[in-house]
């Protein structure tokens, strides 16, 4: 087995780490000395820079078909059932109009899987936003949401992105990777696509010139083996389509979900998936500390530990604030930006595919 020593070694010499030495840095008490290999590698490839953007929030729809341990009872609700709701398209539009700022470069968007939704409401979601804020990205649909609309529209997976791609999607989030192991995966997500099919989608959405990011949650059911195993299988596929702007690990919040007897992670735990995360992803240019799941406090320790990205100003955000995280819904752009600085980092302001943004005032 490596020692930390050797590890550092081989992080200093910029070569590629090993699953047995992942299990290692995980298992390694020493975060401190994990940290400033982290944080060296960070900034080797990134500089002093943090960046951070000014996005919003759509969850168009609560409805889900799908059985998920993390979702029921916290957000999603079945077809039918009391607290479900679906955004009409005209609903859609006027939130948007009313999130809307000369500032904003980002809209995320993201929904449960409604069988009741034909495929044309979200290529007409997408055109209509289109329309509307022609200047803003559209971030939207996970690699669930694009299984589950091959299943709606009865056409190949290809087929189905190019319409999204020609309605206006930009690039795609990350989420719904939840943790690729074939033991565990089962027990936390039960009827969601396997992690060899995200796995499949994500490299169909890079092939067709759409970046995406990755998402990672910890903090459950898992070994770290497992999440070990979930980062090189990302690695992998990064190494073959280049596709990915960015890795978000996502810490697990227990809260009103059936693994509420769970504890929630630790801040240790969780700067050190961020510090492992950046090690093992030596070809994902970005890894963000998401402060929705983190706080913002411990996302700001976070950009001395690998991460250099924050996220954005998220004014509204359903799906995990459902689930109990304690995070407010919103930060401004100077609150965002002193927290940057207080860390000793210098704030960029960034668009969805990482380019500085320009701004004439200081304010959202």
């Amino acid at each position: 087995m490596s020692s930390i020593k050797t590890i550092t070694e081989k992080v200093d010499a910029n070569q590629r780490l090993s699953f047995d030495e992942g299990v290692e840095l995980f298992k390694s008490h020493d975060i401190v000395a994990v940290g400033r290999m982290a944080n060296r590698l960070r900034e080797r490839l990134n500089g002093n820079k943090a960046y951070y953007n000014v996005n919003r929030h759509i969850n168009y729809t609560n409805v889900c078909v799908i059985d998920c341990q993390l979702c029921q009872g916290a957000y999603a609700r079945k077809p039918g059932e009391d607290g479900g709701y679906t955004m009409l398209l005209n609903d859609v539009f006027r939130f948007a109009e009313q999130e809307y700022t000369d500032s904003l470069t980002e809209f995320h968007i993201v929904g449960g899987l409604n069988p009741s939704l034909p495929f044309s409401y979200y290529t007409d979601l997408l055109k209509g936003l289109k329309e509307r804020f022609p200047g803003v990205h559209l971030k939207a649909f996970t690699m669930v949401e694009l299984d589950f609309f091959v299943k709606v529209s009865k056409k190949p997976l290809e087929w189905v992105i190019d319409e999204l791609r020609n309605a206006g999607l930009g690039s795609c989030p990350g989420g719904g990777a939840e943790i690729f192991a074939e033991r565990v995966r089962p027990l936390i997500a039960g009827h969601k696509i396997s992690g060899a099919r995200w796995l499949e989608v994500a490299g169909a959405v890079h092939r067709a010139g759409v970046r995406s990011n990755a998402t990672m949650l910890y903090g459950h059911l898992e070994t770290v083996e497992e999440r070990v195993d979930h980062l090189v299988r990302l690695r992998e596929l990064q190494d073959e389509t280049g596709g990915f702007n960015c890795f978000i690990p996502l810490a697990f919040h227990p809260e009103h979900t059936v693994l509420a007897h769970l504890p929630a992670t630790s801040g240790m735990d969780d700067l050190k998936v961020i510090a492992v995360s950046r090690l093992m992803l030596d070809n994902f240019p970005h890894i963000k500390a998401y402060w929705v799941t983190l706080t913002p406090s411990l996302a700001q320790i976070a950009l001395k530990f690998g991460a250099d990205d924050l996220d954005g100003t998220i004014i509204e955000e359903r799906i995990i604030h459902g689930a109990g995280t304690p995070t407010s819904k919103g930060m401004t752009r100077t609150t965002i930006e002193q927290l940057i600085r207080d860390a000793g980092r210098e704030p960029v302001e960034r668009d969805t595919l990482y380019n500085p943004v320009q701004r004439v005032s200081e304010f959202v």
